[in-house]
This record gives C-alpha cells, structure tokens and sequence, in this order.
C-alpha cells in the first residue's frame, strides 16, 4: 500500500453501498454508551476515512461484504502512516487509533469481518502539554470588561457577562453551561444542576458574582430575548433560541480580546483557570476533581503542574539563590 498526499487522502469517497455501515456504526456508538454526539461524529468521520482510503485500493472493498478480505493489520498501519507523514498530531492519530479500534470491535461482532483485527492496534501516547490558564489579575480584568459591557443593560451583552462569569467562576465545561435550563439553578442554595461527560450529575456551587449577573440575566436578559421557541434553556443567543456552544466561544474571545493585558482565550482556558486559581488558593485536589466533573484525580493532577511551574518562576525571579 503505497503513501499517498494528503491532498490525495482528502479527496478520496466512500463508495455509496458502505454508506449504510457508517450509519449502523454510528447508531451503534450512541446506543447507550454515553458518547457525546461529538465524539460520535469524530469517529465515523475518522472511519470514513479508513473505508475510503481502503476503497481506494485495486479490488478494494465497494460493499460491506468486501470488508472482510480489505480490513487487514497491515492495512490499518498504512492508513495510520499515512496520517504521521502527512504530519497529523499526535493525539489526532490517537483517536483515530480508538475509532478503527471501535469499529473493529463492531464489525466482528456483526458479521462483517472475521475477528477483531484493529485490538492490536498501538496508539501514540499524546504529548500533554500545560493548559493555558489566565493569571488571578488578568481573569479580574475579564471580568471587568464583562460587566461594563452590561452595565447599559443590552440583553445581549447582559448575557455575555453572565457566560464569562459562569465559565470563570464554575469552571464548566462550554457544552454544560449551554446545556442548562432555568430549573437548573438552585438560587437559595447557590448550585447548577451540571449534567457531564457519560450523563454524569453534579452540583456546582456558584458564588455571589455570578448569582448578581444570574439575576440581573433573567431579570431583564433573558425576558428580552426569549420567544416561544427558547424552551427552558437558561442561556439564549440573539434570536431566543438556546445558546450554543459556538457562540460561547465567540463571547470569550470577543470579551478577551476587549481586555487589555489579557490574551485572547477560549472558554476552555477559564475552565484552566478556575481550576488553577483554585488550586493556587488551597483548594483540595478531590474537591477541585469533583467540581471540573473529571472522573479520575490524574486529569486534574494537570493543574497541579501549572502551579508549580508559577512557583518556579517567582522562586527564579525572587529568590537571591536562584
């Protein structure tokens, strides 16, 4: 199997009969397995691409029934070279190791392949690097041009300010927050009703910040946008459907890049953030584990990094034997 570009690899098709396994993997992946729709669509895209780049191939398979004499170890290592030379990162190979893996599995147990050839499929350990994270200062200041921004009362940027201060101060997930409904939010108790990654439920605690941009949202935000169509979503864009997570992305990097002093980041880096403050505060690691909503204290053990890398720096900038 020769390599090919990656303008090549691009253009390839999956021939229309293998359309329908694709779709039977992907109804398989949903099935009660708790994979995020996302996740779902990552993997039969990454499938397709193997199919197509299978299919490519002289006698290559063109219906499902081709399958079992076209999906071979050496066929799923030259596709995966192929994604290495064509500078693919990683992590990016990783997954699509885990998507041949999964559809491997899938297909022997449905009849279309003989065994289960991807299990003994070597996926690449990502590097992982330090998440990037706003200092205490410059996560203020976000703040800040969030609420002058709202301070005039427009319900768009009334609602921005509340996002801003739910990701920083909650350190949610972008997908949770717009995920939230109105009686999701325990005001008297301060807690969002947080559904996770798997389905998972947990309660976030907010504080007094975020429940007076809270307020003030469905006060007069929420009520200027909302129109029979908005649902119980808490948080509504423009033309009162529920806010996605797209948009959100946009408000943190539009306030972001409104802050002087502070680089323009993703609602992902106020989840790093908020986790790093904690932590630099004293939190407990378990605690902090439990708000991000991670089901194993290694994922959170990152931050833990973050901080001591600040520690080095200020010890190296402070310290006469440094």
């Amino acid at each position: 199997m020769g390599r090919m570009g990656s303008d090549e690899v691009a253009g390839r098709e999956v021939p229309a009969a293998l359309e329908p396994v694709l779709d039977d993997f992907a109804d398989h992946l949903r099935d009660g397995r708790s994979r995020s729709e996302a996740t779902v669509r990552a993997y039969r895209s990454d499938v397709r691409a193997l199919l197509a780049r299978l299919s490519a191939e002289p006698g290559g398979p063109a219906v499902a029934g081709d399958l079992a004499g076209a999906f071979t170890l050496p066929a799923l290592r030259g596709w995966l070279s192929e994604q290495v030379w064509a500078g693919a990162a990683r992590s990016s190979v990783a997954r699509r190791v885990a998507a041949a893996r999964s559809f491997s599995a899938w297909a022997a147990r449905a009849g279309l392949i003989p065994a289960d050839i991807a299990a003994r499929l070597d996926a690449p350990r990502p590097h992982r690097g330090l998440p990037e994270v706003l200092r205490a200062g410059q996560a203020a200041d976000v703040i800040r041009t969030a609420e002058l921004g709202a301070a005039e009362g427009d319900p768009l940027a009334v609602r921005d300010q509340l996002v801003v201060e739910l990701l920083y101060s909650c350190g949610i997930r972008v997908a949770e927050m717009c995920g939230l409904d109105v009686d999701d939010v325990d005001r008297e108790r301060r807690l969002l009703r947080v559904i996770g990654k798997g389905d998972r439920e947990r309660a976030v605690p907010y504080g007094l910040p975020a429940e007076a941009a809270l307020g003030r949202w469905l006060a007069s935000g929420r009520p200027a946008l909302a129109t029979d169509s908005s649902g119980p979503a808490l948080l509504l864009g423009a033309r009162g459907g529920r806010l996605d997570p797209r948009s959100a992305r946009r408000i943190v990097n539009e306030v972001t890049a409104a802050t002087s002093g502070a680089p323009r980041v993703s609602p992902h880096a106020l989840r790093h953030s908020s986790a790093t403050h904690l932590l630099e505060g004293g939190a407990d690691l378990r605690h902090v584990q439990e708000l991000l909503g991670h089901s194993t204290p290694a994922t959170t053990q990152i931050y833990t990094h973050v901080s001591a890398d600040r520690l080095r720096a200020a010890y190296r900038g402070a310290h006469p034997r440094a």
